[in-house]
């Protein structure tokens, strides 16, 4: 059973029990800097914040249900080559999966860094958080907890859990050094500090935090939540399916877009330094356009997106987390992260794979194995 620690909440202020964590992580010789999400001051945005004074910590909020962007792309930043120093990294579950299928694309390393992963009960669109932090930007995490915790989805009249985090079915941290568990607890009096590690196994150690097993109703929460999200992406994958297994209802379905590209920009996995997109194969000449217009009698503009989205399928659903950004990405409010996961979880189930769970899995098509869709290619042994 991994190391666990329970960490006790002074005067019911659980974000400052959290800032003072961090702060005795930056008191480790071992760590130089942490990066977590932030209010930053001024406005009611939160963003990811590499910090090394102790002191700027006061304003971390890694539990607030602000997700401009899957923070996977900023640890890829940091650790593409190595920094020579440590830094921990407060990460989602989804962000920690992300930054898992990148390391094993090359695009990152895990020598360098600490994983700090956070039970996770949801997150809004941009949008909608704006909305809910507008009315009392100080306590949106506190009101935001309060109702996620008991269960619900529904935060105001118009705001909700997007689809993505209502259909997640990994909302504890699963890879990190050390977690922060909030699922079962009394986040009044105590949060969960778990190993996850001997990386992690070792902090603890430093930090002098005394061993206690998790409180008993732990288990039972996260599988609740489990559960509930299971059911959940049964209902969406379902629908999306009946309004995508034709092309005329995929393009239907995909009929928004406006080849903006920020799903794919957003997208923590989609990695490519030069996008076959944005090159001169799709710079058509105008003659063509005219050519295909009077060859159908008519043609949306812009054209080649329902060829895009299904490149980026093709591309990255087998690393595809289901973080939501790209529906989150969106101008038009395509609902592509039900899309994406829909296929991704075709895509991996068939592979016998699942994006992010281990870094000793070998990404789907890059290894051969011989005993693989043998019903398709018909090897003989």
């Amino acid at each position: 059973m991994a190391k666990t620690a329970l960490y006790d909440i002074a005067d019911k202020n659980l974000q400052g029990a959290l800032a003072s964590f961090l702060q005795s992580l930056l008191a480790d010789d071992n760590i130089s800097a942490v990066m977590v999400p932030m209010r930053q001051s001024g406005n009611d945005t939160v963003m990811q914040t590499l910090v090394t004074d102790p002191e700027q910590l006061s304003a971390a909020d890694p539990f607030s249900p602000a997700f401009p962007m899957n923070a996977a792309r900023l640890v890829s930043r940091l650790t593409k080559r190595s920094p020579g120093e440590t830094v921990a990294t407060v990460l989602r579950p989804c962000e920690i999966r992300a930054h898992i299928e990148l390391v094993k694309l090359k695009q990152g390393q895990v020598d360098d860094i600490i994983i700090i992963g956070i039970d996770c009960p949801g997150t809004l669109q941009n949008n909608d958080f704006r909305k809910l932090a507008g009315k009392d930007p100080e306590s949106t995490t506190d009101r935001f907890l309060t109702a996620a915790l008991d269960g619900k989805t529904q935060f105001d009249e118009a705001v909700e859990l997007p689809p993505a985090c209502k259909i997640c079915t990994h909302p504890v941290p699963e890879g990190a050094d050390i977690g922060i568990g909030i699922f079962g607890m009394d986040i009044k009096k105590q949060f969960l500090l778990s190993a996850g590690t001997e990386k992690g196994e070792g902090l603890l150690d430093r930090l002098g935090l005394n061993v206690q097993e998790p409180p008993d109703g732990r288990e039972e929460a996260v599988g609740s939540i489990v559960s509930a999200r299971e059911a959940s992406q049964g209902e969406v994958f379902a629908a999306v399916h009946e309004k995508t297994d034709t092309p005329e209802k995929l393009a239907e379905y995909l009929s928004g877009c406006i080849n903006c590209y920020n799903c794919r920009v957003a997208c923590p996995v989609c990695y490519c330094r030069e996008c076959v997109f944005v090159t001169d194969v799709f710079d058509h000449d105008p003659f063509q356009y005219l050519r295909w217009a009077k060859r159908r009698g008519k043609i949306r503009m812009p054209t080649d997106t329902v060829f895009y989205h299904l490149t980026r399928m093709a591309h990255m659903t087998t690393a595809c987390v289901g973080c939501g950004q790209c529906s989150n990405a969106c101008p038009n409010d395509i609902p592509l992260a039900e899309l994406f996961s829909m296929t991704a979880s075709h895509t991996q189930n068939a592979f016998d794979y699942e994006a992010g769970r281990s870094l000793e899995e070998d990404p789907p098509l890059a290894v051969f194995r011989e005993d693989e869709f043998a019903e398709v290619v018909e090897i003989k042994h």
